[in-house]
């Protein structure tokens, strides 16, 4: 802002001058105002950005522990599962041993009642034919 002063006998009129000097420690007073504004806005905005960088910050420890966290249960379920698979393993060895036995016990009482049977049925036919016999000696008797 430039501004030229009219002259008199006694130098530059004051009220010009009085005039000017106002306007521009108005005009400073207002950029020092407005300085001061951008200097709280620009402090409240590294207060914010602190805080955003300190919940980063945050955000990423909590990611890293969700992650061992994470890799930790898979490791428990991957080792769970081997001892889940492990005792199914030794469950059905013993269920199928057991289905041996009873097999073999079955298989086994299956040949002695089919001794048994062929035992019975050569004492009946020789006592069918005892009777046969004793029949046909009564009857030659007669």
């Amino acid at each position: 802002m430039v501004n030229k002063f009219s002259t008199s006998i006694q130098g530059y009129n004051k009220e010009e001058v009085n005039s000017f000097v106002a306007e521009v420690t108005k005009e400073y007073e207002g950029m020092l105002k407005k300085l001061k504004s951008s200097c709280d806005y620009i402090e409240s905005l590294r207060r914010d950005l602190k805080h955003y960088k300190d919940m980063e910050s945050t955000l990423n420890r909590a990611i890293l522990i969700a992650e061992e966290s994470t890799s930790n249960i898979k490791k428990v379920a991957y080792d769970e599962s081997k001892v889940i698979l492990e005792d199914a393993k030794r469950n059905a060895t013993k269920v199928i041993n057991n289905a041996l036995k009873k097999a073999e016990r079955i298989e086994s009482e299956a040949e002695t009642l089919r001794r048994k049977v062929s035992v019975y049925k050569r004492r009946f036919r020789a006592l069918v034919e005892d009777q046969l016999d004793e029949t046909e000696a009564f009857e030659d008797s007669m």
